[in-house]
């Protein structure tokens, strides 16, 4: 593992400090000494359909990579208003085995599509009160077209194609 030593004239202590990434010479070990090979960034995707409230945050690490230099991400969220009527909430249901399948299909076709690296898609269910998340998608890719463009794909697909109703 790369460490860099930091010695003080002023105090007799050595403070090591992990370097991240390692160096080169150091390429077969990742931040906590395991070999890179074993935690090796293998693409994934992340679905979740969920009565929980959702944060960008979760999603979006969730899909982070040392190799991507893009994360595009995509959060819809229930409106104050629906054509000219006033909403304080919208509910969500679905048939989740057939929703997860169905985005599992999307995902396999945005692969096909563009070289990305992660791909999560979070669904809220049930009651989505007024400015909160119904849902996030959020994905991993070296360049930034790639990824806008499939998170694009990726909500657009779902609203045509997942069985996910809006009451």
């Amino acid at each position: 593992m790369s460490s860099l030593e930091i010695n003080s004239s002023s105090c007799s202590q050595v403070t090591k400090l992990q370097l991240f990434p390692p160096l080169a010479e150091d390429s077969n070990s990742g931040p906590l000494g395991e070999s890179t090979s074993a935690t090796e960034d293998k693409p994934k995707d992340v679905i979740k359909m969920t009565t929980e409230k959702l944060s960008v945050d979760e999603v979006s690490q969730l899909v982070i990579s040392p190799v991507c230099g893009a994360v595009s991400l995509f959060m819809g969220t229930t409106r104050n208003n629906c054509e000219g009527k006033k909403v304080v909430s919208l509910e969500y249901e679905a048939y989740v085995p057939m929703a997860e399948a169905e985005v599992r299909k999307i995902c396999v076709a945005v692969r096909q599509q563009w070289p990305v690296k992660h791909i999560a898609v979070c669904h809220r269910l049930g009651l989505v009160p007024a400015t909160e998340a119904s849902v996030i998608i959020a994905v991993s890719s070296v360049h930034r077209a790639a990824s806008l463009e499939a998170v694009k794909y990726i909500i657009d697909t779902l609203k045509a194609k997942v069985p996910i109703w809006k009451k």
